[in-house]
C-alpha cells in the first residue's frame, strides 16, 4: 500500500463515497489523510449509510458536514441527502455550495432549508454535468445568465417550480440528455394547467406523479419516454422519429399523441391503463421495428374492443416478446385469434389473468399454436390467501390443462408467477 501513488489512494477513498467511511479510512496513515484532503473527488452524506445521523441535532449535522467538506479540495461529486431531518439553515448550505462550485460536476441535493435557497444561483454552472434537486423551490430562472453548458442530467423531485421556469431551465441546458420529473408542484400563472417543454438534445425522459391539463414535449432526439402515475388531459410528443422505448404505467390521459415518433419504436410497455385499443394501435402501427409489446392490466374504453393478435402479427413482424394481461372475454378468443396468422419471431410469451377459467386455458392454447419458435412461456396469476373449494378445484383443473398442453411443446420453458 505504501507504493500506491497518493492520487490512486484518493480514487480508492472516492469509491467508498460515504462520508463517515471516508473519514475513518483517511486516518489509516499520513498518505491516506493527504489523499482525503487533496485527491478525494466523491463525498456522500446519507442516513442510509450511517443511521446515527438521525440522532444528531440539525446544528450538529451542519457542523459535521461543513468540517468534512472544508477539509477537501477539488470535490467533483457531492451528495447531501437529508430529506428526513429538520430544515437546515441557509448560511451553511450556501457555504458548502460556494466552496465546491469551481470543481463540482455532480450535485445531488435533497435538503430542506429555511429560508429557501436559489440553487441555480449558488451551484457551479460551468462544469456541472449532473444536477438532482429535491424538496426545493425554483423561481425566476434567467437563461441569459444561468446557463448550464455541460449539464447532461437534470432530476427534480418534490420541487416547486412554474411551468415557464421549467421551460426556461431546460433551454439553459443545451446538452441535456436525461430529464426526471417527480411530484412537481407546478405553479401556474394561467388558469389552464399547460406545460410546454422543448429540447433538441433530450434522449431520456421520466415523468411521475404530475397532473396537468396539457403537456407538450418537443424533443427531436428522444429515445426513451416513461410516464407513471400521471393525470393528463392531453399529452403530445413532437419529435423526429427517434423514440425507441415507450412506457405508460398507471396513467390517466384523454388524448395521447406521439405523432411521427412511433416509427422506430422497439419496446412498448403499457400497464394499468384505460385504452382505446383501435386508436392506440393506429398510433403505434407504423412501428415495424417493434420487438417487445406489453399490454398489462389494460382496460378497454369500449367493452366491445379486444386485442386483435392477427393485426399485431402483421404490423410488427419483428416482435419477439409479447405480454398480454387484460379482462379476457369470449370475444377475445373468438375474434382475437381469427385468421391463419403466425407470430413467427416471438420467443417469449407472457400471459396473465385475474380470474382462472376454461377460457384462459383455451386462450393460452390458441396463442401457443401461433408461436412456432417459442422458447419461454410465463403465466401470471392472482391467488388469494383464502380460497374456496370451488376455486381450488378450478386451479387444479387449469394446472392439469397446462400440463397436458405442454406435453405438446416440450421445447418450451414454462414458468408460473403468482401474486
Amino acid at each position: 500500500m505504501e507504493s500506491l501513488p497518493v492520487e490512486v489512494v484518493g480514487n480508492i477513498l472516492s469509491c467508498l463515497g460515504a462520508a463517515r467511511d471516508v473519514v475513518i479510512a483517511s486516518a489509516t496513515c499520513r498518505k491516506w489523510h493527504e489523499a482525503w484532503r487533496n485527491h478525494l473527488h466523491t463525498l456522500t452524506f446519507n442516513p442510509n449509510d450511517w443511521p446515527l445521523y438521525h440522532e444528531y441535532s440539525t446544528s450538529r449535522l451542519e457542523i459535521i458536514i461543513t468540517q468534512t467538506i472544508f477539509q477537501t479540495k477539488g470535490l467533483q461529486c457531492l451528495s447531501i441527502i437529508m430529506d428526513d431531518v429538520d430544515e437546515f439553515s441557509a448560511a451553511p448550505v450556501i457555504a458548502w455550495l460556494m466552496y465546491t462550485r469551481e470543481t463540482i460536476r455532480q450535485l445531488h441535493y435533497n435538503v430542506r432549508t429555511q429560508p429557501n435557497i436559489n440553487m441555480l444561483e449558488k451551484c457551479g454552472r460551468q462544469k456541472l454535468e449532473v444536477l438532482a434537486l429535491a424538496h426545493n423551490t425554483i423561481t425566476g430562472v434567467e437563461p441569459s445568465y444561468q446557463k448550464f453548458p455541460s449539464l447532461k442530467s437534470l432530476s427534480l423531485s418534490y420541487v416547486s417550480i412554474s411551468a415557464l421556469d421549467l421551460s426556461l431551465l431546460l433551454n439553459a441546458c443545451p446538452k441535456i440528455e436525461y430529464l426526471i420529473l417527480i411530484s412537481l408542484d407546478i405553479v401556474m400563472s394561467d388558469p389552464q394547467a399547460t406545460m410546454d417543454l422543448s429540447s433538441h438534445s433530450l434522449k431520456d425522459v421520466y415523468v411521475e406523479a404530475i397532473s396537468l391539463d396539457k403537456f407538450i414535449l418537443e424533443a427531436d432526439s428522444l429515445e426513451k419516454l416513461h410516464l407513471k402515475d400521471c393525470t393528463l388531459e392531453v399529452f403530445e410528443l413532437v419529435g423526429k422519429g427517434m423514440l425507441r422505448f415507450l412506457k405508460i404505467d398507471d396513467v390517466s390521459v384523454i388524448h395521447l399523441d406521439i405523432g411521427e415518433s412511433a416509427e422506430n419504436l422497439e419496446i412498448v410497455d403499457v400497464s394499468n391503463f384505460t385504452i382505446m385499443w383501435a386508436k392506440f394501435l393506429h398510433m403505434i402501427s407504423r412501428s415495424s421495428k417493434l420487438k417487445k409489446l406489453r399490454l398489462w392490466g389494460v382496460v378497454f374504453d369500449d367493452e366491445e374492443e379486444f386485442v386483435d393478435v392477427e393485426t399485431i402479427s402483421s404490423c410488427f413482424p419483428l416482435l419477439s416478446h409479447l405480454s398480454l394481461n387484460y379482462d379476457l372475454r369470449e370475444a377475445a378468443l373468438q375474434y382475437g385469434l381469427q385468421g391463419s396468422f403466425v407470430l413467427d419471431n416471438v420467443i417469449v410469451l407472457e400471459l396473465g389473468w385475474t380470474v382462472i377459467n376454461d377460457l384462459f386455458s383455451a386462450w393460452v392454447s390458441g396463442l401457443l399454436e401461433r408461436c412456432p419458435h417459442l422458447k419461454k412461456l410465463v403465466i401470471h396469476g392472482v391467488v388469494s390467501e383464502t380460497k374456496t373449494h370451488e376455486e381450488c378445484h378450478t386451479l387444479a383443473n387449469f394446472t392439469s390443462a397446462i400440463v397436458r398442453l405442454m406435453r405438446k411443446y416440450l421445447h418450451v420453458e414454462v414458468q408460473f408467477e403468482y401474486e
